[in-house]
């Protein structure tokens, strides 16, 4: 696909990886569209860009479809959606008070799993009607997973599930949506510098260098921008969960 000129819909592009693909995605000539419930993130970047901020709940049928429509309206219909919205969560399903919490279960799997699913769908719905480009092609999803989808650690219950999902509807919905022009792909970040990750103290952040194999270092949100660019102008990548995380396989703890 040929970036330039297109639109783009990157949840959760407010902040960290998302708020990297809108500044990479607009500096390759696209129009982008954060979709966000931060929207103070969302239109500081927005600004940066010369992008657009939608206030968009990824859990909501009506704040999801309101989103679509509303940067379909500003921008026209967006062929690449990028799914960044998600939360981390940490609790053993037996922990020292007992059973986890089904909600705490069920919010990670709604805003992680429902949400990606809400947005791929509608943004899917809207792509299937553009005229297609070389190849046939009329749009690219990227859904965000994790390596804890393939190792989840001990107290990682609902988000290893979440993200687990992620990955196995990667390749179903890339077959079902071929039909229509439409790529599905999934990217596993390992450990990426975020706010989150920065906000840990020193001592923390030197041990989890060291867990990839190489490069030791954490992960920068730009080289998964990079990779979604990447995605985008190869059209044979399709169906495909890539890690990135520089080798790293994380321990039980």
């Amino acid at each position: 696909m040929d970036v330039k000129g297109k639109a783009a819909l990157i949840t959760g592009g407010g902040s960290g990886i998302g708020a990297e693909c809108m500044r990479h995605l607009s500096r390759a000539g696209m129009k982008v569209a954060a979709l966000d419930v931060n929207m103070d993130g969302a239109r500081a970047v927005a600004k940066e860009t010369g992008g657009i901020a939608v206030e968009c709940d990824v859990t909501s049928d009506d704040s999801a479809e309101a989103a679509v429509k509303a940067a379909r309206d500003n921008q026209g219909v967006s062929q690449l959606l990028i799914n960044c919205a998600g939360i981390a969560s940490v609790g053993r399903i037996i922990g020292r008070n007992g059973p986890l919490p089904l909600a705490d279960f069920e919010r990670t799997i709604k805003i992680n799993l429902i949400g990606t699913f809400n947005l791929m769908r509608l943004a899917a719905h809207a792509m299937s009607n553009v005229e297609p480009g070389a190849d046939g092609e009329r749009g690219l999803i990227v859904n965000t997973a994790s390596v804890a989808a393939f190792e989840g650690q001990v107290g990682q219950a609902a988000y290893t599930a979440s993200k687990g999902g992620v990955v196995a509807l990667t390749i179903q919905a890339a077959r079902e949506l071929a039909t229509r022009g439409i790529r599905v792909n999934t990217i596993s970040p390992g450990l990426i510098e975020t706010p989150m990750l920065a906000g840990l103290p020193e001592a923390a952040q030197q041990s989890l260098r060291k867990q990839p194999e190489f490069p030791k270092r954490l992960g920068r949100p730009e080289e998964y921008a990079r990779l979604v660019l990447h995605l985008a102008e190869n059209v044979l990548i399709n169906g495909t969960v890539i890690r990135l995380d520089g080798a790293l396989r994380m321990a039980a703890r």
